[in-house]
């Protein structure tokens, strides 16, 4: 009977359906001593092509510059904020008027998170949590984008117990005041879960336990896989067992179709000499290989196939964030855009290519329409005055003889022509930055 209820919880995973591709995001903090002006941040969101954005606020610089951008935006109620709002559905309207309404749909706003990790740190709020998640929520569906933005509040994976063997995991029943009505609340506006993941403190905090490269998500012979004794699935990694870990907490409670979205993950690159694991090296080893895990669709052992969608923690390294010095150094750039370490993300497509020391390169959409793209080719070795010679028959850049090669061409050399500004690679939405040569 046991091994029957494991097998049931095992494939409610199919339940859980994806409605879009995985992606992968980037949190943008702001204990910066420098911060960079917001139309920076946009141009090297763009550089970088990432496409998804987790903000802590709704910060109204960054919202403006995100406009027309194309960027996914997930905003943020501060937790200073969720007090207020969780008394008064008034305030929920004012701040989804001044927060949303006021920006969207110029600028994408894709979800919002309703405070950040409140039931660990701040208790005693936490019963407002629910009312704030509502009437958020109804804010929302009064201006009829319930169906456009989804409402969610991060947690961290701390609040499940007994993760290892995951389907033995339960979420701490202190809480279940909270997190049964929470739960309901995603599943009937069909949201997800929010989950906070560290391998980098569940590695430090185990005492040798866990192995390090488990931990960095490196291969591992088969002998050395952690094999969850119920249901003989095979965990090669610390991020893997945890979301299957939440997953199965659910299902312990009868929520099987909510899926999970990681809303932060990350290792620290440099630490203290009590986080002698905090390294460029075991940084670019982490997230280089978190990037390709989700990009390539693994999913899970529980879910194979149903990848993670997941934002990394985080864009810039925040040096004024107090705390150790690793608090400091999660960043992917220091505040000037200059790459802390070069990801190797060689197969794993464009986004966070960010191997070129700043180069950048305008380049034609995945996707394009070609009828377009050509007509974006004749403006600019028309109009824009670009010398389109080398793409003549014969020439060194006629080949390969197609409308997206000859489009590179053309849109890069303008884009250079124009000194690189942003706007000079739109092309009716045709083309994007890139940091890869197109060339190459």
């Amino acid at each position: 009977m046991v091994m029957h209820f494991l097998l049931l919880l095992l494939f409610a995973g199919s339940l859980v359906a994806a409605d879009e591709e995985p992606f992968i995001g980037v949190n943008i903090g702001t204990d910066l001593s420098d911060m960079p002006h917001p139309t920076q941040t946009v141009a090297l969101l763009k550089a970088q092509q990432i496409r998804h954005i987790r903000l802590y606020n709704a910060d109204q610089g960054m919202l403006t510059a995100l406009s027309k951008s194309g960027i996914q935006v997930a905003i943020s109620v501060p937790n200073e904020e969720l007090l207020a709002i969780g008394q008064s559905n008034s305030t929920a309207l004012n701040w989804v008027s001044r927060n949303v309404l006021a920006y969207y749909p110029s600028t994408n706003i894709t979800s919002i998170c309703v405070g950040s990790e409140v039931l660990t740190t701040l208790p005693n709020a936490a019963k407002l949590l629910i009312n704030a998640l509502k009437y958020i929520h109804s804010a929302l569906v009064a201006s009829k984008l319930d169906s456009k933005i989804k409402v969610s509040t991060p947690l961290p994976s701390t609040i499940i117990l007994d993760s290892f063997p995951p389907s033995q995991a339960f979420f701490n029943t202190s809480m279940n005041q909270v997190l049964i009505p929470m739960l309901d609340f995603l599943q009937s506006t069909q949201s997800y879960l929010m989950l906070n993941i560290y391998p980098y403190f569940d590695y430090m905090e185990s005492n040798g336990f866990i192995p390090l490269d488990y931990a960095l998500f490196k291969p591992l012979p088969p002998n050395k896989e952690s094999i969850d004794s119920n249901t003989l699935l095979h965990y090669s990694n610390v991020f893997d067992a945890v979301v299957d870990a939440a997953y199965f907490a659910m299902s312990y409670l009868n929520y099987t179709n909510i899926p999970v979205i990681v809303t932060e993950t990350g290792w620290p690159s440099k630490g203290s000499s009590n986080e002698p694991d905090a390294t460029l090296d075991n940084a670019n080893t982490y997230n280089s290989n978190l990037i390709k895990h989700v990009l390539n669709k693994t999913g899970t052992p529980k879910n194979p196939g149903i990848a993670v969608s997941t934002y990394i923690y985080e864009l810039y390294n925040e040096d004024t964030k107090p705390g150790a010095l690793s608090e400091k150094n999660w960043g992917l750039f220091d505040s000037n855009g200059v790459p802390v370490y070069v990801l190797q993300l060689t197969g794993s497509g464009a986004v966070l290519a960010n191997d070129t020391n700043g180069e950048t390169y305008c380049v034609a959409k995945d996707g394009a329409d070609p009828k377009m793209l050509q007509a974006g080719i004749d403006w600019a070795c028309g109009p824009g005055k670009v010398d389109c010679s080398p793409l003549l028959q014969g020439q060194p850049c006629y080949d390969p003889d197609n409308v997206v090669a000859h489009a590179n061409y053309a849109f890069d050399a303008y884009y250079h022509q124009m000194g690189k500004s942003t706007k000079a690679c739109d092309f009716n939405d045709m083309a994007t930055i890139s940091t890869s040569n197109p060339s190459k």
